[in-house]
């Protein structure tokens, strides 16, 4: 979108007007239906007048340059560093959220930088990111300003990255998938009770989502679950869950468990335990899923890629930092030649585990 006003409201392109003189958000499942004056849950967007707005368009809490496997991103050009940056504001309120203090922010109270989409595009160009990521909070409720920089990034030979939770309207997520080159999607449970009592959201909505993205997209898909001890941690759901995305994704969908630690509102539940990642990663190679990660634990094993055809290494990975690679300039094993799927460069990038403040200049 050209000639916006850095921090303007600017008109949300999902939306409809009710009987009864009320403005109801299609943007996301939730369909908040707002008088004059009010703002939906995700308080990014508002009704002004006969219309809704989106309040954040071009402000961000900050930007920083990152490795790519922190979304975590696995198979999506190894070892490069991305320029990462949220809003303010979600439209889930996961009481475990380890980005509250961003997500939870009401709009001014974090965000205090401005940048056109040209900006962040030139920005990224200039400080060597292969792609932009939408994260920290979630990018479905900026929708029309990460829209706007996908375009802008796509023009300056640069990629795009969604980290979302995927609770998104039906009529919005063509749009919003379809300026994503990747995405990684926040799978937060999977029991309707674990979303409706932690969330305040859908399970269904998700899965709706992660099958639109794998069979009606070319965006590359992988999946996070953070397993909180107690909540969606046993055997049964980790297994009802891989076999769902066995069933519905495909075994070469990317699939991450991760490690919980207390935050937010949840300070009173134990830090997820590492056997209990390295259990959950063993259900879901059983259930047939070829490509299982441990994250936010020290794990050399449970964190690189492996070869399906020959079971040599791909990728060694030591956290975030790249520690040998195997695959040919095609993205097939250079031992036995089978295929890796992913989005690969024909050497991995040598960023490694810095995490750099960055400036972009509103302009």
């Amino acid at each position: 979108m050209k000639n916006i006003g850095i921090g303007a409201s600017v008109p949300g392109r999902y939306w409809h007007g009710l009987a009864d003189g009320r403005l109801q958000c299609d943007l996301c499942p939730r369909e908040c239906k707002l008088q004059e004056g009010q703002r939906g849950l995700c308080f990014v967007r508002a009704r002004e007048g006969n219309h809704i707005v989106l309040t954040t368009y071009g402000r961000s809490s900050g930007f920083c340059l990152d490795p790519i496997e922190k979304k975590p991103l696995n198979h999506f050009l190894p070892g490069t560093s991305v320029l990462s940056f949220g809003t303010a504001g979600c439209n889930l309120t996961c009481k475990f959220c380890q980005n509250w203090d961003i997500s939870k922010a009401r709009a001014d109270d974090r965000l205090q930088s401005q940048a056109s989409p040209e900006a962040i595009a030139q920005a990224a160009v200039e400080s060597g990111a292969r792609s932009v990521a939408f994260t920290y909070n979630d990018p479905v409720i900026f929708l029309e300003y990460a829209v706007d920089v996908a375009a802008a990034c796509r023009d300056a030979g640069v990629k795009t990255v969604a980290v979302t939770a995927g609770y998104i309207g039906e009529a919005a997520r063509p749009e919003f998938f379809a300026a994503m080159d990747a995405a990684n999607i926040d799978l937060k449970g999977f029991t309707q009770d674990f979303y409706r009592k932690l969330c305040t959201g859908s399970l269904g909505a998700v899965l709706d989502t992660l099958s639109y993205v794998k069979h009606e997209t070319k965006t590359w898909l992988e999946i996070t679950t953070l397993l909180i001890p107690g909540e969606n941690d046993s055997s049964q759901e980790v297994s009802a869950l891989s076999e769902w995305a066995m069933e519905n994704l495909g075994p070469d969908v990317p699939v991450h468990f991760t490690a919980f630690h207390p935050d937010w509102k949840m300070r009173d539940i134990a830090p997820t335990p590492p056997s209990t990642l390295k259990r959950a990663r063993q259900i879901a190679q059983d259930a047939g899923l070829r490509y299982v990660y441990t994250g936010n634990i020290h794990d050399e094993t449970g964190q690189s890629t492996y070869c399906q055809g020959c079971g040599a290494c791909l990728i060694g990975r030591d956290g975030y930092t790249i520690t040998s690679w195997g695959l040919d300039v095609q993205g097939c094993c250079s031992a036995c030649g089978a295929l890796c799927p992913g989005i690969f460069e024909s050497s991995p990038g040598r960023w490694g585990a810095r995490r750099a403040p960055l400036i972009v200049a509103a302009a």
